[in-house]
C-alpha cells in the first residue's frame, strides 16, 4: 500500500512539473544581441500544448520582439534575466487594434496575452523595452513628427480578455509607449512589481482598462505619464471590483487617475494607503467625459509631496468613440457617490495652475458632479494670488480633453473650486498659505445641498470673502477657524442663490 501511494504520489508531481521548459531548451541564446522572439514563442507554445506551466528564464539578457502568452503558463525569470525589447520597429506585433484618448493608434506590445486564462509573469527578473533606442531608430524612417507616430511603438506589456493573471515580483523598464495595460481582463493580481518607464511620451505604468475582480498591492512605479490609470477604452465592461493598496506613485503627468478614456463604468473601486511624490501634474484625477458612470469610488490615506494639483474631479461631454466600428458615441455619463478622505498634500509652488490652486470640482451645464464627499483633507500651498484673480471666469470647456490645465492657468479660489455641484459634502478640511492670497478658500458655482463643516483656512489682509457661492441652492456654513482677517466671511451672489446657513467663524492670530 505504502509503495502503491509513493508511486501515485511521484505520478502526479511528474505531472506537476512535466511542462515546465526552459528557454534555453528551444534555442534562446540570452546574449543580448541575438533575436530570440522565435526559440521563446516555441517554449511557451510547447508549455501550453502539454497543460502548462513554467516557461523558465535563466540569467541572461533574451532580446525579443512580439511574444505571445498562452493558457495555463507563467513566464519565470530568474534573477538576472531579462527580457530586452528588440528596437527593431518591425519586430512587434498589433494583435488587437485600438484608439487612445488622443485619437493615435495604438496597441502594439513586446509581451501580450489575448484571450488566454490562468497565465502570470513572475520573479526577480526584469523586462526592459528600451523605449528611447526604440524612438531613436523609429524616427530615422517615419519622420511625420511624434504626435502622429508614437502610438506605433509598442506597450511593454498587454493583457487582453484573459482570466487569471499574475504578475509578480517581476520589474518593468523603459517602455516605448505605456508600460503595462490591462485590457477587459478578470481576476488579475498585481504584487510587488517595480515600474521604472520614462524618456519617451507616454510612459503610463499601470492601465487598467475595462478590468474586473483586481489587486494591485506593494507596487512601486516611476512613470513619465500616468503611474496608475483606470480606462474604459470599450462601452462593454466596466472597471469593476478593483482594489489598490500600498503603492509609491511617482509621475510626470497623474499619480492615480481614472477616465481619461471613459465609456464603461468605474464602479466600486477601493484605493488606500498610497504616497505620490514628485509628480507633475495631479495627484487624484477622477474624470468621466465619454459617458461612464463614475460610482461607488473610495480613496483613503493617501500623502502627496511636492505635487503641482492635489485633486481633479471632472464630468464632461468630449463623447469620443475609441474603437470605431465596435461602439457607438454614448450621452453624457454620470458622477456619483464617491469619497476621499485622510489626504494630506504638499503642493508644489511650481504648477500648471499660476497661482496654485489645491482642488478642481467641476461638471457641465445641465450635468451635475453628485454626491461626493471629501473628509480629513490637509493641504499646504504657495499662496501668491491677487484681489482680481479672485473672479476670474473659468472656462467650460465641455467636449475637451479632460485636464487641469484645460481650466487654466487661473482659477478663483486657492483651496477648493466646485462648479456644478449637488451634494457636496466637505469635512474637516485645512490649507495652509506659504504667502498671502487674496483669493477666497473656497467657491461654488451653480451648486445645490453643499456643506462645508469643521474648516482650518488661512486669510490674507485684502480679501473679499473666505467663503463664496454663486448661484448656489442650499448650503450649510459652520465650524471654520480663520487665521488672518477677511471683509466677509461668507459671501453670496447670483439671482439663484438661496437657503443659504451660516455660522459665525472663528478668527485668530494669522501667522503670514
Amino acid at each position: 500500500m505504502k509503495g502503491t501511494l509513493f508511486l501515485l504520489l511521484s505520478i502526479l508531481c511528474l505531472h506537476g512539473y512535466a511542462a515546465d521548459v526552459n528557454v534555453k531548451d528551444f534555442g534562446a541564446t540570452g546574449d543580448g544581441t541575438t533575436l530570440d522572439s522565435k526559440a521563446i514563442q516555441q517554449a511557451i507554445d510547447a508549455c501550453t500544448k502539454q497543460g502548462g506551466g513554467k516557461v523558465i528564464f535563466p540569467a541572461g539578457k533574451y532580446l525579443s520582439g512580439t511574444i505571445v502568452i498562452k493558457d495555463n503558463v507563467t513566464l519565470l525569470l530568474q534573477k538576472d534575466a531579462l527580457i530586452l525589447g528588440s528596437t527593431d520597429i518591425n519586430h512587434y506585433d498589433n494583435i488587437d487594434p485600438f484608439m487612445d484618448g488622443l485619437g493615435i493608434d495604438v496597441g502594439w506590445a513586446l509581451l501580450v496575452a489575448v484571450d488566454a486564462k490562468n497565465i502570470g509573469i513572475e520573479g526577480e527578473g526584469a523586462i526592459d523595452g528600451q523605449g528611447s533606442k526604440l524612438k531613436a531608430q523609429h524616427v530615422l524612417t517615419d519622420t511625420r513628427g511624434e504626435a502622429k507616430i508614437w502610438g506605433r511603438r509598442p506597450f511593454l506589456l498587454r493583457i487582453v480578455r484573459c482570466t487569471g493573471v499574475t504578475v509578480r515580483g517581476v520589474s518593468l523598464y523603459y517602455a516605448a509607449a505605456w508600460t503595462s495595460h490591462y485590457f477587459q481582463s478578470r481576476q488579475i493580481l498585481i504584487e510587488q512589481v517595480k515600474i521604472v518607464s520614462h524618456g519617451v511620451a507616454h510612459n503610463d505604468g499601470m492601465d487598467i482598462d475595462g478590468c474586473q475582480n483586481v489587486q494591485i498591492r506593494d507596487c512601486d512605479v516611476e512613470s513619465g505619464d500616468d503611474a496608475l490609470c483606470f480606462k474604459t477604452t470599450s462601452s462593454t465592461m466596466a472597471c469593476k471590483d478593483i482594489t489598490v493598496t500600498r503603492l509609491r506613485l511617482k509621475s510626470n503627468q497623474a499619480a492615480i487617475k481614472m477616465g481619461t478614456e471613459s465609456m464603461a463604468p468605474f464602479e466600486d473601486i477601493n484605493i488606500s494607503h498610497c504616497d505620490i511624490y514628485d509628480t507633475r501634474n495631479g495627484g487624484i484625477k477622477l474624470l468621466t467625459v465619454d459617458g461612464a458612470h463614475l460610482r461607488r469610488v473610495n480613496i483613503s490615506d493617501i500623502t502627496m509631496k511636492n505635487v503641482r494639483t492635489p485633486m481633479l474631479l471632472r464630468l464632461g461631454s468630449r463623447l469620443t468613440v475609441f474603437r470605431k466600428g465596435k461602439d457607438t458615441q454614448q450621452p453624457t455619463g454620470s458622477f456619483d457617490q464617491v469619497v476621499i478622505r485622510n489626504v494630506k498634500a504638499e503642493a508644489a509652488a511650481d504648477a500648471q495652475l499660476k497661482p496654485p490652486s489645491g482642488i478642481l470640482i467641476t461638471g457641465v451645464p445641465g450635468h451635475t458632479i453628485n454626491n461626493v464627499t471629501l473628509e480629513n483633507i490637509e493641504i499646504s500651498l504657495a499662496g501668491g494670488g491677487t484681489a482680481e484673480q479672485a473672479h476670474h471666469a473659468v472656462p467650460e470647456a465641455i467636449d475637451q480633453y479632460p485636464e487641469v490645465k484645460t481650466f487654466g492657468p487661473l482659477i478663483p479660489a486657492y483651496g477648493i473650486w466646485a462648479r456644478h455641484v449637488k451634494g457636496l459634502k466637505l469635512k474637516n478640511i485645512r490649507f495652509h498659505l506659504s504667502s498671502p492670497d487674496l483669493r477666497p478658500a473656497f467657491i461654488a458655482e451653480d451648486g445645490e445641498q453643499i456643506e462645508l463643516t469643521d474648516w482650518q483656512v488661512s486669510a490674507s489682509a485684502g480679501t473679499e470673502s473666505i467663503v463664496r457661492f454663486e448661484n448656489v441652492r442650499g448650503a450649510v456654513v459652520r465650524g471654520f477657524t480663520v487665521k488672518g482677517k477677511a471683509a466677509a466671511f461668507v459671501k453670496t451672489e447670483g439671482e439663484a442663490s438661496k437657503g443659504i446657513k451660516t455660522s459665525k467663524a472663528k478668527y485668530v492670530k494669522a501667522d503670514l
